[in-house]
Order: structure tokens, then sequence, then C-alpha cells
């Protein structure tokens, strides 16, 4: 399913009339525009297998190991939600998103999964503490506002397995963080270079850009007018969505012949803690 030029076009008009604000920290920048990553996946050749006329998006990918759904309707709070069958050589993972998380910065997530994993891996808490987050010795790392919170923990006290959990919480008393805003969850099994590549979307410095009324997630989200012309970032994403068709292909030439197990009945995957 190709990005077509009216979609294109579509997502020009609607940016060409909203006057670009830079947001941070990138946590607090609310959703933006979920094109930036379902554009993205179309460009690489996954398909609509959702009823075009429902708010549900459901996109696989074309060798059908990969799925990616939004729901804006999930009675749960993971809005997006990315699962891998298992292969012949790799197991399968899971990873939800919430609500807020950016749209941007999922979208680096899945440009990582379009492209072929890079030989030497990123190390997530160096990715953070690069960034200056502040890790701790009870094996979490947080954000400079202390509102973001990675963790690396057991998946229960029976499967010592770990998995990496993202919180984006509202300010709270002492210790105890407020409301959670918005989270990510990869299991155990997500490939390390996913969950470094949205870990480092996630802790860059450089603002998002949203318009002058889109929501953010936090009211103390700094905003201020962008240097960028709304034309800027409707070619940025014409731009990023031609080059990810070049790489798409390029590594499709390279890729090994590779079938997907069929799916287990079973219990669905265990989601984050709540």
């Amino acid at each position: 399913m190709p990005v077509s030029e009216r979609q294109l076009a579509a997502f020009a008009d609607q940016h060409a009339f909203q006057i670009p604000y830079d947001v941070s920290p990138r946590h607090l920048a609310g959703p933006g525009d979920a094109r930036h990553v379902t554009h993205g996946l179309a460009a690489a050749g996954w398909n609509l297998t959702s009823d075009p006329l429902s708010a549900e998006i459901l996109l696989h990918s074309p060798d059908h190991r990969y799925r990616l759904q939004f729901d804006p309707q999930s009675p749960t709070s993971a809005w997006w939600r990315l699962q891998a069958e298992r292969s012949g050589t790799e197991p399968g993972w899971y990873a939800e998103f919430g609500q807020l998380v950016p749209a941007d910065v999922l979208a680096h997530l899945t440009d990582a999964l379009i492209a072929s994993p890079q030989q030497q891996q990123p190390d997530p808490w160096q990715t953070v503490t690069a960034s200056g987050w502040r890790r701790d010795p009870d094996g979490t790392a947080h954000s400079p506002d202390s509102m973001c919170t990675l963790e690396l923990r057991p998946r229960s006290e029976f499967r010592k397995q770990e998995s990496w959990h993202v919180e984006v919480c509202q300010p709270g008393h002492g210790s105890f963080s407020g409301p959670r805003i918005w989270h990510a969850y990869f299991d155990e099994r997500a490939p390390a270079h996913l969950v470094g590549a949205f870990l480092t979307a996630l802790a860059d410095h450089r603002p998002l850009q949203r318009g002058m009324s889109d929501r953010t997630a936090h009211y103390s989200a700094v905003k201020e007018p962008s240097p960028l012309s709304p034309q800027h970032v409707v070619d940025a994403h014409t731009a990023r969505i031609k080059a990810l068709r070049v790489q798409a292909r390029a590594a499709r030439r390279h890729q090994p012949r590779t079938t997907a197990a069929p799916a287990q009945a079973g219990p669905a995957p265990q989601a984050a803690r709540r």
C-alpha cells in the first residue's frame, strides 16, 4: 500500500496552515500527527488490513510477520500496539505505547524496523545518560525534569527476563509520582536496536514541531515559535517518505526469504504494569 500523492497532498494541506511551534521536552510534546508513523510504514510496503471507514488502523508488513495497530477507541491506555510473530530464526515480541506518545518519536522506531539493524547496537542506558538523564542505583533513569522514567524490570517474580518500561507521569509529592500521562512497554524479546531507536529519539534535546493549537501532554511543556516554516515541515515529511521507499526496496533485495510461524492460540501478550 504505497503512500499516494493524494495522501501526501492531504498532509501538506493540513500542515500548510499550521504555524509551527517548537515544543520540548519531547516526552511532553503530545501525540502530533499519526501519519509520521503510518505514512512511513506504507512507503515501505506495509498493507492496510483494517476497514478504511473505521477509526482503527491495522497495518501488516509485506512478509506478514509484523503488525501495527492504532486504536483510538481502545479500552486500555495503549493506543499503539506493535507485534512480531515468531520466525524460523527469531522469536516473537510485543511492544505498546500510550495515547500521548509523540508519533514522530515512535516513527524513529518504525523507521529502524524497516531498515537493516546496525552491526553495533546502542546501549539504551548510555543513550539516555548521554542526553543528561539521571541513572539511579535502583535500575531506573530519569529525564532532567524527572517526569519521564526508564526502567528495566523483571516481567514477574516467577519469570526473571527483564523488559523495558517508559512512564511519563505528572509531578507527585516526594518520592511518589503523580498520575501517569503515557507509557511505553517492550517485552523481554524486543530487539535492542528498536528499543535504542525509540529512546534515542525520546531523549533528543531538539524540540518537536507542533501546530499552535496542537495538544501537548502536559501544561509544563515549553512551546515557542519555531524558526521553521510550514513548508519546511511538509518538505521534511515528503523527503523522509521518499527515502524510506528507497531504503525499503534495498532492504528487501538483501533480505533472505523468511516465513512467520502461524500464530499460536493462547493468552494475549502481557501488557505493561498498570
